[in-house]
């Protein structure tokens, strides 16, 4: 510990976070939305100055912003590369396939459903809830226009699915993060989370199933999905011989994830197949292909609709995300690096006496983590660090610990609108945080299930019952 590190007040460290929130909501009843970069800058500034002028050294400050900009910049290469890759699969007929097809075959009061189970199955298997919502995301938003059902609805329901392979799949990084902070074995940390999430996710099902009632054939305007699908196949050649051809870049990312390939690596080799696909079995040069990875695709269908789908993606595209990014992880680092976020965190840890306030607790903390750092793996690293040891006092199993990591520090990400997964998610989906917000059920669902298993006393397992049930096994091979 540094000798000359002076810690904030819990003062100081409280108004550095209010800040931020008053300015956010006084723009949200002034103008209806927060231009959430420039409110970060003065929220920033604001800290900074206070630091300053109560003791914090500069150098203190700069490795905050260093610490940040050094968490952020894997994911948003990650964001740029996706960027990169969204306008290959359109231009390789991935994208446009999966429309196509999904417009003939997915009745409009399932949709929801299915958008919800394929990216599960889908992040499941990849591990990624980034991959998901690049590929099926990016195509299910695309159907949902066709079908006349709200953007904001399909994006909840995109990211419900996306979600669960962040939280429950042993290839995802925030998984094994879980276990690792908590010291928890990994699988025993993945079926202890089906008691959480299992429950929130039938719930969420539930709902999207009742929303999608509303909907139904009848309610289709047909003409619409008859331009739409006359726009694709007049201009991208999806025959079911090029339909099949096209989903080998899925198919690789599919292979690349379960062969643990770095996801940078993956991002990229996958935009290099689908690019070779697209100059094959589309026609288009390599120099048009270069254009469309930088700026996006583009094509004049003549059908404005048709258009709208395929007209998107490129790096360039990115940017206003990656920005965000880069400022929202800038400011967490500040506040982790001075130890505001620490002076915070204490003063909930006070509250840790019982099983019940320990997981509430837990919950909260991740919570306030994620919206003061801008990242899931901060929230999920600190809080679980930080009571791990209130865990162990009250002789709690380590995959309560680890479950209820996930079960806020994972699915509440989503939510912050300028936290790593909600820029990733506004970005690659096109619809705003705050207007997806209340349909993604599970991302809410699972820490209130959390809190009611804590209130409830269900499902908290302690150590001393391992040691029951191992003197009664050991008391059976005596006694046979």
């Amino acid at each position: 510990m540094e000798k000359d590190f002076k810690r904030p007040s819990f003062l100081v460290s409280l108004l550095s976070v209010v800040f931020l929130f008053i300015m956010i909501i006084a723009q949200l009843i002034a103008v209806g939305s927060p231009d959430i970069h420039l409110t970060l800058v003065f929220a920033i500034t604001l800290t900074v100055l206070m630091l300053m002028t109560t003791g914090t050294k500069w150098a203190k400050v700069k490795e905050g912003v260093m610490h940040g900009c050094e968490i952020a910049t894997i994911p948003m290469l990650i964001l740029m590369f996706i960027g990169m890759l969204i306008p290959t699969l359109i231009a390789s007929g991935t994208i446009p396939t999966l429309i196509y097809y999904g417009l003939k075959i997915i009745n409009p009061s399932v949709f929801l459903l299915t958008a919800t189970l394929i990216c599960s199955v889908a992040s499941i298997c990849t591990g990624s809830s980034y991959t998901t919502g690049g590929t099926f995301g990016v195509a299910f938003m695309g159907i949902s226009l066709g079908l006349g059902i709200p953007p904001a609805i399909t994006a909840g329901a995109v990211i419900s699915g996306a979600v669960i392979g962040d939280k429950m799949s042993p290839l995802s990084d925030s998984t094994n993060l879980a276990a690792g902070v908590t010291e928890t074995d990994l699988f025993a940390h993945i079926k202890s989370m089906f008691y959480t999430t299992v429950p929130a996710f039938v719930v969420s099902l539930i709902l999207y199933g009742i929303i999608g009632a509303r909907y139904s054939a009848s309610s289709i305007d047909t003409t619409v999905v008859d331009q739409i699908l006359t726009g694709i196949s007049q201009n991208i050649n999806i025959t079911p011989i090029y339909a099949l051809i096209s989903l080998i870049p899925l198919i690789a990312i599919v292979v690349m994830a379960v062969k643990k390939v770095n996801a940078l690596a993956a991002m990229i080799i996958a935009s290099i197949v689908a690019m070779i696909l697209a100059m094959i079995t589309q026609g288009y040069s390599i120099i048009k292909m270069m254009e469309f990875m930088n700026y996006g695709f583009s094509i004049d269908t003549g059908v404005a609709e048709v258009n709208k789908l395929l007209n998107r993606g490129g790096i360039q595209s990115m940017m206003w995300t990656v920005s965000l990014g880069y400022l929202g992880l800038s400011y967490g680092g500040i506040l982790e690096k001075t130890g505001i976020m620490e002076v915070l965190l204490n003063k909930m840890s006070k509250l840790v006496k019982n099983a019940k306030n320990l997981i509430i607790t837990h919950v909260f903390s991740a919570l306030i983590v994620n919206l003061i750092s801008a990242s899931q793996y901060v929230a999920i690293i600190i809080p679980g660090r930080m009571l791990l040891p209130a865990y162990r006092s009250l002789g709690i199993r380590s995959d309560v610990a680890s479950r209820t990591c996930e079960d806020s520090g994972t699915v509440l990400s989503p939510l912050v609108p300028w936290g790593l997964c909600g820029v990733f998610f506004t970005g690659t989906l096109g619809v705003n945080t705050l207007e997806y917000m209340p349909f993604a059920f599970l991302c809410y669902l699972t820490p209130i299930v959390a809190i009611i298993y804590a209130i409830t006393g269900k499902f908290i397992w302690y150590e001393k019952d391992n040691m029951i049930k191992s003197n009664v096994e050991k008391a059976s091979e005596i006694n046979g």
